[in-house]
């Protein structure tokens, strides 16, 4: 064995898709992790089953999973707790290599009901970072995940590059990556299809980066829902440029709860250069976003009660958006009578209508409550007021 070099083989991983080695991956991390400098695991090809598994940290150095062979998912569903993988207070993490993480959704997907069930109890998640510092995920494979693909919590300085990640259309709270109380991630050079959203992006977050990332099938790019639950911090700083959405539901999205129980804005976005191609909902932003029929009033035509908020929209910036949508609603921007939207910017925008129906060629925008600009290079025409402080 080299120095700082362990292969799971070493500690009785058998890479023949039927035994379960857990507790071979479990020995070969609790080794490394104890090494100093940079230490490296490595799976060599085969394909490896697991069951549910936390590598925790803090470790004396760098961690380096070298990932070439197969990771199966466990398809019994009474041995997990919560999640798959559970990567928890490590700072230096490099995990890379070319190989794949294979959920095998489709064992759990009929048992999922977070469509009928508000609180449900959520299926597995496929990998998790919480509390992880300085790390990098590149050249990796995600697929059918039984919940989410990637979950990133708590954690600050995360790089994805070169990550591919794919579901059927109709899998059920597939998202690939799902960001929330974070700081520092960068989303790069990826491919992301799924059944749910292909990044979405929870309260709590700072400076994020979304880049040249292919989205789809899937729900697009989404912020929130924001304003669910007691509290819930701000998401300020997020940049998405140059990234192609191809047959989604939704290209950027922005959602909030009618009310919430916290005080909290979301702020200071950019959008720029977007392809759309065959987008049905190519722009939104939603202040009455309510999944069920439990929800209050329409929060646009009513103002909120004293032990509630509206959380407040501000300065987001559609730039250089181009393609093809079907809905007949090109941009809806639907804000609180109580808290408008302020300083959204549509500027450089060419979409055109590709939709069914053939009586909305001349595709419409809604604007309800949106304050801000536009540079007049917008095709359809946008509907939005100037801002009352200008």
């Amino acid at each position: 064995m080299a120095i700082g070099v362990y292969n799971v083989k070493d500690y009785g991983a058998t890479g023949d898709g039927q035994t379960d080695n857990t507790k071979a991956f479990e020995a070969a991390w609790s080794v490394a992790c104890t090494v100093e400098g940079r230490t490296t695991i490595v799976i060599p090809e085969g394909a490896y089953l697991l069951g549910p598994t936390i590598f925790r940290g803090p470790c004396k150095g760098i961690m380096v999973m070298q990932v070439k062979g197969q990771l199966l998912a466990s398809t019994h569903l009474e041995a997990y707790k919560e999640n798959w993988l559970d990567f928890q207070y490590i700072n230096g993490l490099v995990i890379s290599g070319g190989g794949r993480f294979d959920g095998q959704g489709a064992s759990a997907w009929p048992y999922n009901q977070c469509k009928k069930i508000l609180n449900c109890k959520p299926l597995p998640k496929t990998l998790v970072f919480s509390f992880v510092t300085n790390a990098t995920i590149s050249s990796i494979n995600f697929i059918d995940s039984k919940f989410f693909h990637v979950h990133v919590f708590k954690s600050r300085n995360i790089t994805f590059d070169s990550i591919r990640i794919s579901a059927p259309g109709d899998s059920p709270n597939t998202d690939g990556i799902h960001i929330a109380d974070s700081t520092n991630i960068q989303v790069a050079n990826s491919v992301i299809g799924t059944g749910d959203d292909c990044i979405s992006i929870g309260s709590g977050c700072t400076n994020l980066t979304i880049f040249n990332v292919l989205c789809g099938p899937g729900h697009g790019i989404s912020i929130g829902s924001l304003g669910k639950n007691a509290g819930e911090k701000d998401v300020i700083g997020l940049k998405v440029m140059q990234c192609n959405l191809t047959g989604t539901t939704n290209g950027l999205r922005i959602k909030t709860w009618q009310s919430s129980p916290s005080s909290l804005k979301a702020t200071n976005f950019l959008f720029e250069h977007i392809i759309m191609n065959n987008v049905y909902n190519p722009i939104i932003i939603d202040q009455n976003y309510c999944p069920n029929a439990n929800c209050l009033g329409k929060v646009y035509l009513i103002a909120p009660t004293t032990t509630k908020y509206i959380i407040r929209i501000t300065d987001i910036k559609y730039r250089n958006i181009t393609g093809t949508f079907a809905s007949p609603v090109a941009y809806k921007l639907v804000c609180s009578v109580a808290a408008p939207c302020e300083g959204v910017e549509l500027s450089d925008i060419s979409l055109e209508y590709n939709g069914k129906d053939k009586q909305a060629q001349n595709a419409t925008s809604i604007c309800v409550n949106v304050y801000g600009s536009s540079n007049g290079n917008v095709k359809p025409d946008p509907c939005i007021k100037p801002d009352p402080c200008i």
